[in-house]
């Protein structure tokens, strides 16, 4: 069967749940897919401007639930079980980080950051790949971080659970291939987001990080979104467990 190039990036007839996707590199992975002819399920922690912004950018449904505590995980499952009859796209987007240093490791800082990082994917994904494996298509791509190649000192509670998410995708890829579902790792490097606009106001410390930087300059949400499609679409069907660097070579 031949495929023209615009079919194996085709989403139509697709449902797709972006995590964290109210703004920054969620908000841009989901505009691809609806761009794409995908339905999305627009996510935030709680009711805001900004998701109801997002989902009516991309023509989407919003669905709430707060990842902190398991309670918020299932309504979120909940949420996106009554508007979509199926998921074939999960996008493990959502993370909360703090800059945390070995010396000053607080432990419910480590619990909040592993709940929302790690636990709430564990649980994303049993919810919704096993229905993937029945129909014999998905798509779960997680978003982790360059901290997993070069923990900042700064992120040491951050770079671990991205290491950890890591790990998640790589015995999930290995299981769900046999039944048509790839499982990716999509790692952005410093790209301009709400999260990051603030700590590289400090020219010093801006000037610091951009030496790490090969490309000579910081990456924008859109740099993620085609990385994404081609992850979650027919044409990245042949790829899965993999670590997709969108660093500007900063993880080199």
């Amino acid at each position: 069967m031949t495929h023209t190039m615009d079919s194996m990036f085709d989403l139509s007839g697709r449902t797709a749940l972006v995590t964290g996707s109210s703004r920054g590199i969620g908000r841009a992975i989901a505009e691809a897919f609806a761009e794409a002819g995908a339905k999305v399920l627009v996510h935030g922690s709680r009711e805001s401007a900004a998701l109801t912004d997002a989902a009516k950018a991309c023509g989407g449904i919003p669905v709430v639930g707060d990842l902190s505590g398991a309670g918020g995980v299932e309504a979120l499952i909940g949420s996106c079980r009554a508007a979509a009859s199926q998921l074939d796209i999960l996008v493990l987007n959502a993370s909360v980080q703090r800059y945390v240093t070995l010396e000053e490791f607080n432990e419910a800082e480590f619990l909040r950051e592993f709940q929302v990082n790690v636990a709430a994917s564990f649980r994303l994904v049993q919810a919704f790949a096993p229905a993937m494996c029945e129909r014999r298509w998905g798509r779960i791509v997680a978003v982790g971080s360059v901290n997993q190649f070069r923990p900042s000192p700064r992120l040491t509670v951050y770079s671990a659970t991205k290491a950890a998410l890591k790990s998640l995708v790589v015995n999930a890829a290995k299981s769900y291939a046999p039944f048509g579902v790839t499982v990716n790792d999509l790692v952005p490097g410093v790209i301009m987001t709400d999260r990051n606009v603030e700590p590289l106001k400090d020219e010093a410390y801006r000037n610091k990080i951009l030496e790490s930087v090969p490309a000579g300059f910081f990456g924008e949400p859109r740099d993620c979104a085609g990385a994404a499609l081609l992850l979650a679409s027919e044409a990245g069907r042949y790829i899965t467990g993999i670590e997709l660097p969108v660093t500007g070579g900063m993880h080199l």
